[in-house]
């Protein structure tokens, strides 16, 4: 009760003054094209344009790898992207001809997508994770992720930057810095930061430089850069799509999930990604739980009669997340939901058991993932990492105590691991957002996704000051993050999240207060606050 009294008083304040949670005028902005045709153009509008032949697809790659050149390489210099595709083109043309021959493979046919590089793609792209361990390796073939966007007709443009190792390496690092792509900016002011580890995708999404990315969340991966870069994220069920050909942290709680600049676009994408994979057991826990088109779930009326728990842990922390939050909540009541506060989801504290299951997941899992490289892979082991980066001058800006405490790590026979395993997914699914959402009656939980981005900080690393990510993550449980508006001139989002395969519901929310709220607004590359 009594957060939630502190949210009216904010609430409140904000309507009083009008300035608690306002933009502010900033410092100078790096120009950033604001000529480009296609700036926030979504994938309907992509395929109108291919329908009534304004344009065709090879001039979509080439203005968006224009636009990346432009605005990544030599303007505002995001370091979103780390390499591109040097076939995206000769996709293209093949995808206009396949249009010419009246064949299309549907909603996805010709939209420019980017990936996260822990995915795989069997071509001329390599797949590093950040990492110049792994410079010059290219996998033997597509991740279930880049096979199924092919057969979808997307045209992969190239792979975007990443906190390295999926931020998995250092328990002081920067988020979006890698050996092999520096730093990642956030471009609505680019001190500061994107938020990780899908850095790059958050922020290409948001510098309009594809349509969609693809990132990968162990915990807050895709929630935290799509707050941070004002953006949609998905993060599904952990089974809903394949993780095979991802470089791995946590067989547990990984998953892949689409980010883009609307809640439709990124339901297009979650579509084609779905299915059962031989090669990743946790898909076939999905059978029965899919859909080939979730935009079916894209309801103006999403929110009414809806409960809605008001997850109030993250709240106090951040006055002016706090008054955003209060706005949130009063628009989810104008539009017809009903809200339970609720002060906790866990009664333990799941912190320890969840990082041990890391550790020894991510030294299983790597190790797996290297040796299926083949003879080629530039290491063999996550011992060979470890040996590499003591050796690499660049590779040492910071330390890799994470990855010497998982080397340190038995197998997943060993008791200690399979009591923390145990202990976390009782806690978060049976005890946790199961138990709360079945006595509340409650059909989605909501948080504010986190706080604006900090200034980056090479010296000191992320400075986070809250989030909501971990109680879904844990679980392996769908959450979604949309804009939620913006503190002095930085957005910051809001999140839905629920039950295992509710991805439905929480599409119907997320929509019904998109669709109200309009809070997107594409970045102007500041300087400086």
């Amino acid at each position: 009760m009594r957060k939630l009294l502190f949210i009216r008083i904010c609430l409140f304040c904000l309507l009083i003054t009008g300035s608690c949670a306002g933009q502010r005028p900033a410092s100078a902005t790096a120009s950033a094209n604001p000529d480009f045709l296609f700036s926030e153009y979504s994938i309907a509008q992509l395929q109108q344009g291919y329908t009534s032949g304004d344009y065709s697809i090879r001039d979509v790659v080439q203005a968006f790898l224009g636009r990346i050149a432009a605005v990544d390489d030599a303007g505002p210099t995001l370091n979103a992207v780390i390499q591109v595709n040097p076939d995206a083109l000769q996709i293209a043309d093949e995808l206009d001809a396949e249009l010419k021959a009246g064949k299309s493979r549907g909603p996805l046919h010709g939209v420019p997508v980017l990936l996260k590089d822990n995915i795989d793609t069997h071509d001329r792209m390599e797949t590093t994770a950040g990492s110049r361990a792994l410079k010059g390796s290219r996998p033997l073939q597509d991740s279930w992720v880049a096979q199924k966007l092919r057969e979808a007709g997307a045209v992969i443009l190239g792979k975007t930057n990443l906190s390295e190792w999926a931020n998995f390496r250092s328990g002081m690092s920067s988020s979006g810095w890698s050996g092999v792509g520096g730093q990642t900016k956030n471009p609505y002011v680019l001190d500061r930061n994107p938020c990780g580890s899908s850095s790059g995708s958050g922020a290409a999404v948001s510098a309009n430089l594809c349509i969609i990315a693809i990132g990968t969340e162990t915990n807050g991966s895709i929630i935290c850069p799509a707050n941070a870069n004002g953006i949609v994220g998905i993060k599904p069920t952990v089974g809903l799509i394949s993780r095979a050909g991802i470089v791995p942290i946590s067989h547990t709680q990984d998953t892949p999930g689409p980010m883009a600049r609307t809640v439709a676009d990124a339901a297009v994408c979650l579509g084609a990604l779905v299915g059962e994979d031989a090669d990743d057991l946790q898909t076939k826990r999905s059978a029965g739980n899919t859909f080939s088109d979730y935009t079916q779930f894209l309801k103006m009326d999403g929110l009414k009669g809806k409960r809605i728990g008001l997850f109030t842990q993250p709240l106090g922390r951040h006055r002016k997340v706090d008054s955003l939050f209060a706005l949130a909540v009063t628009m989810l009541k104008n539009q017809g939901a009903e809200v339970i506060e609720l002060e906790s989801i866990s009664e333990s504290n799941l912190g320890a058991a969840s990082f041990e299951v890391l550790l020894y997941e991510f030294k299983d899992g790597l190790n797996r993932y290297l040796t299926r490289l083949g003879p080629t892979a530039p290491v063999k082991s996550l011992e060979d990492l470890i040996a590499f980066n003591k050796t690499d001058s660049i590779e040492c800006m910071f330390d890799q105590e994470l990855l010497i405490k998982a080397q340190a790590k038995g197998d997943l026979d060993t008791p200690e691991y399979l009591e923390a395993l145990e202990k976390m997914l009782t806690a978060s699914q049976k005890e946790g957002l199961d138990r709360v959402m079945a006595e509340s009656r409650l059909d989605a939980i909501a948080a504010p996704s986190g706080a604006p981005a900090w200034k980056t900080d090479w010296v000191n690393g992320d400075h986070f000051i809250l989030g909501s990510s971990s109680p879904a993550a844990r679980a392996g449980y769908p959450n979604i993050s949309v804009p939620m508006g913006f503190v002095d001139g930085l957005p910051v989002g809001l999140s839905f999240f629920g039950r295992a395969w509710s991805e439905p519901v929480l599409l119907e929310i997320a929509f019904a207060y998109e669709q109200a709220t309009r809070h997107r607004k594409p970045p102007l590359f500041l300087d400086k606050l």
